[in-house]
């Protein structure tokens, strides 16, 4: 059994550190996810077993969750999401190329098609039927030769986003088998930083977690710094 990293928990929403590994929801028999971890800690202690899923992070992904624990907390930070209110902060080491465009800070935009059921997606002209704008900020806070650490704040959420954005700007993400063609590493993207309005008190909520993630280990003084 997975353990639950658990930051924060009301009658209302609970908050995580989802783990590298573990998918936010599977269809896969006996494949454990968040949504079956947490509804069965719920059901250990006698609460309706509800989780609704708010927003999602790939499998491989670690970082900040939060889960509503009944209908009307869901709905309300499902709009804050679709009103792209929530703040989405990741840390990420990606790897240079000789294709390289990333400058110390900038603005990445581009048009993705996603194919969800194939999961993969690939950035297209702006006129492709289906194709979403994808839109995020970044900011170099780190560099050990050809890796670069960068500050991620993440504006729409497309399928992959991050890890297709930062391929096509000449620097995958670090152990990104999909979009880097490195095997046998982990990936080095973590979902740092979630903040959102409280969908019952209204209040502003504001979690941050440091990345376990081996890949992270020469810059976490950087990231320590940015905290």
């Amino acid at each position: 059994m997975t353990d639950l990293d658990i930051l924060y928990e009301d009658d209302e929403i609970i908050v995580c550190h989802k783990p590298a590994g573990i998918a936010t929801q599977t269809k896969r028999l006996g494949k454990p996810d968040m949504e079956s971890l947490l509804k069965n800690y719920r059901a250990r202690k006698q609460e309706p077993p509800y989780i609704g899923i708010i927003h999602r992070l790939d499998q491989p992904v670690e970082g900040v969750m939060v889960f509503a624990k009944n209908q009307r907390a869901a709905a309300e930070l499902s709009k804050q999401v679709k009103e792209r209110t929530i703040g989405k902060h990741y840390y990420a080491v990606v790897k240079k190329t000789e294709a390289c465009s990333l400058k110390k800070q900038g603005v990445l935009k581009d048009y993705i098609l996603s194919d969800e059921r194939g999961n993969i997606s690939r950035i297209v002209k702006k006129d492709t039927p289906k194709a979403k704008v994808a839109k995020l900020e970044y900011r170099i806070i780190g560099q050990a030769q050809e890796l670069l650490c960068a500050d991620i704040l993440l504006h729409t959420g497309r399928h992959h986003q991050i890890r297709l954005q930062f391929s096509n700007a000449g620097a995958p993400i670090l152990g990104d088998t999909k979009y880097g063609n490195e095997k046998n590493i982990h990936l080095a993207l973590c979902a740092y930083r979630l903040e959102f309005l409280h969908p019952g008190t209204k209040a502003s909520m504001d979690f941050c977690v440091p990345p376990k993630g081996s890949l992270f280990a020469g810059f976490l003084d950087n990231i320590g710094n940015m905290a």
